[in-house]
């Protein structure tokens, strides 16, 4: 009985280590960087986190690099003032205030992989590279989700929020 206990509380632990993932550059945590799975056709893809930055200094993001899965990472805002939806590549990238967190969402603050090379799979995992003005560059991995974030059986990731906004006419990101 010991023996299965111990096997269990393995499986959840390396279970949970496959869902959620977190770097730390200098003051900067970066929580879960995920992604949802393309649809046939779908041209872009969305990248979504939470940056935290626990120093007393601000940061930016600069920019993103994923070379295997696009030549091109964009750093958006999408907001809707007075009934209208805009959305903005953020030329100077996105600052992270210190002692702030700032997430990286559906519907707000997030990336956009364009013209992909190839769909974005379930389960799969994209290698990028986030560049920060001053924590300098991060590897890490953008976990795929589902992409529908309602069909992620209850997974609460920024890959599958189940918020169901579809902010990129209709990329399903």
């Amino acid at each position: 009985m010991k023996r299965i206990l111990t096997m269990l509380a393995a499986f959840a632990l390396s279970t949970a280590a496959a869902f959620a993932h977190d770097y730390t550059a200098g003051d900067l945590f970066i929580h879960h960087p995920a992604s949802r799975a393309t649809l046939p056709g779908q041209p872009v893809g969305g990248g979504f986190m939470t940056v935290t930055n626990k120093g007393t200094e601000a940061d930016r993001l600069v920019s993103v690099t994923a070379p295997d899965v696009s030549d091109d990472v964009q750093i958006h805002e999408m907001a809707v003032t007075d009934g209208v939806m805009t959305m903005r590549a953020l030329k100077d990238g996105l600052e992270i205030p210190a002692g702030a967190t700032v997430e990286l969402k559906s519907g707000g603050f997030h990336l956009m992989f364009m013209a992909i090379k190839h769909p974005l799979k379930e389960g799969e995992r994209i290698k990028a590279t986030l560049n920060f003005e001053k924590a300098g560059p991060v590897e890490v991995e953008f976990a795929i989700g589902a992409a529908n974030p309602a069909a992620s059986h209850g997974d609460d990731h920024h890959g599958a929020h189940g918020d169901g906004e579809n902010d990129h006419g209709g990329d399903g990101q």
